[in-house]
């Protein structure tokens, strides 16, 4: 879809206490402003009043967001520049929220020419004969925006337009911009328009865009229209392939006024919150887990088994965090049918079993490897080893929060549960009243629970999750033994 918007979706409806002609707009008041300057304008008005400028953006407010304030008051046009999964698109559509909620058009326009200056000769003449009591319709900011995923397959026409030969055929001349059936670029005209992934575009396309930049009016099939628009022009890159000269023409490079550099969260705060924001999760994590998955996505994004010009999306670890809910909720549910099999074969004692809460624990993790490998691109000496180093990197991560976690805290308690061959069994289809039994009473449990975040009062799924966390972690830092049994359950153990 070219357009935020969705396809069959229409404008809202105004409020009814808007001007409805040209006379009563001027009777406002209302002035004439281009994009850049009612961008300029709202985005000074929100400084002032202290409201947030970007809503939705995560760990840009040092770096990124300062960079495109400026190019927004200097009144550029931009292009983002960053890996894939660095938030470019999110960034690039926030930028419609800082125009006015509503707009005046000339009703009918395909350019949403703004009453005051309406730009075709079909226009002008409306507003010459109509005068004040010219009707006015209202455009939301909501369909002020468009954009186009770059593919190879994009033609002039789609961006730009061409000659509708039937219009010509009707008797109207090729200079009459009534001929012209206008591409996307010029319909988003009064509004911003962004190109994803420019570099993919043909050069011949690129060149397209050239006179839009500079001159701000559009040529079809060489023929040139002075129609100036008005818009705000952003594009999207991933800075290897706009770098590379085979990818992008230089004038075009040299007609955006500002290049911004986009990363990835800078540091572990920013990671999880950006989890926390953008993850749908269908089951509770606690709040180690999703640091291990954290601290997972900047392991893979650092480790010289990946291919470090592909990047690693912010995506992956948000799809980590979705599928470790979904782990917990499944079994939660088969734990569900567990029982009411057993209940319905052995009388009231299974009937009468607390069900299970869905809440992830650290043995949940493992099933990301397998199902988020598609998202990371290896280097090619790595090739069959790809759950290999994923599963080394989510250990890693796993002893890193560990460490970070409990630090400090006697777990001589959880050591001396399995001394003298004693074991503990967990996995996928262990319940948490059954790791609990096992367990019984541990010395310093209080003090972890407190440390993980799980409160004075855990429930007993919180509980076992945090329980399952330290025996991992001792087992990662060789305090534990560890086995994993053909039935898919985990076994902690003495390490002789």
């Amino acid at each position: 879809m070219d357009r935020v918007t969705a396809p069959n979706q229409v404008s809202p409806v105004p409020p009814a206490d808007l001007p409805s002609t040209l006379g009563e707009l001027r009777a406002t008041g209302h002035r004439y402003r281009t994009v850049k300057q009612e961008l300029r304008d709202n985005l000074l008005a929100r400084m002032g009043s202290g409201e947030d400028r970007f809503p939705g953006i995560v760990g840009y407010e040092d770096t990124v967001l300062p960079e495109v304030e400026r190019a927004l008051l200097a009144g550029h046009d931009m292009v983002l520049l960053g890996e894939r999964g660095q938030g470019k698109t999110r960034l690039i559509r926030s930028l419609g929220a800082l125009l006015d909620e509503w707009t005046p058009v000339i009703p009918g326009s395909v350019l949403n020419e703004h009453p005051m200056h309406p730009l075709t000769p079909a226009s002008q003449a409306l507003v010459d004969s109509a005068g004040y009591d010219l009707a006015i319709g209202w455009l939301h900011r909501s369909m002020r925006y468009g954009e186009k995923l770059a593919t190879p397959d994009t033609s002039v026409g789609d961006l730009i337009g061409d000659v509708d030969p039937i219009r010509l055929a009707q008797g109207r001349t090729l200079g009459d911009p009534e001929t012209i059936h206008f591409g996307l670029v010029p319909r988003t005209n009064r509004g911003v328009f962004a190109v994803n992934e420019l570099p993919d575009l043909a050069e011949r396309i690129q060149v397209a865009l050239l006179n839009v930049l500079e001159e701000r009016d559009i040529q079809v099939r060489g023929y040139q229209l002075r129609l100036p628009l008005d818009l705000l022009l952003v594009a999207s890159a991933n800075p290897e392939d706009y770098t590379n000269r085979g990818r992008i023409i230089t004038p075009l490079k040299d007609r955006f006024g500002a290049e911004i550099r986009t990363h990835y969260p800078l540091d572990l705060d920013l990671e999880l919150a950006l989890i926390r924001q953008e993850a749908d999760l269908v089951a509770v994590v606690p709040e180690h887990v999703l640091e291990v998955l954290a601290r997972f996505a900047r392991d893979v994004r650092e480790s010289p088994s990946v291919d470090p010009r592909s990047g690693v999306s912010a995506r992956f670890a948000i799809a980590a965090a979705e599928t470790v809910a979904a782990a917990a909720l499944r079994r939660s549910g088969l734990l569900a049918g567990a029982s009411a099999g057993a209940g319905a074969s052995g009388g009231a004692a299974g009937s009468a079993s607390r069900p299970e809460a869905p809440v992830a624990r650290i043995g949940d993790t493992v099933s990301v490897t397998s199902t988020l490998r598609g998202k990371v691109e290896f280097e090619s000496g790595e090739e069959g080893r790809e759950i290999e180093v994923l599963a080394h990197l989510l250990r890693t991560a796993t002893a890193e929060t560990f460490r970070a976690r409990l630090a400090g805290l006697d777990l001589s308690g959880f050591t001396a549960i399995v001394a003298e061959g004693g074991a503990v069994e967990t996995g996928e289809l262990v319940s948490s009243s059954e790791l609990l039994r096992q367990v019984g009473t541990v010395s310093g449990l209080a003090k972890v629970l407190d440390r993980l975040g799980l409160g004075d009062a855990p429930s007993p799924e919180e509980a076992a999750a945090g329980i399952e966390f330290v025996l991992e972690g001792l087992h990662l830092t060789r305090r534990l033994g560890k086995d994993v049994t053909d039935s898919g359950r985990t076994v902690y153990g003495d390490r002789d």
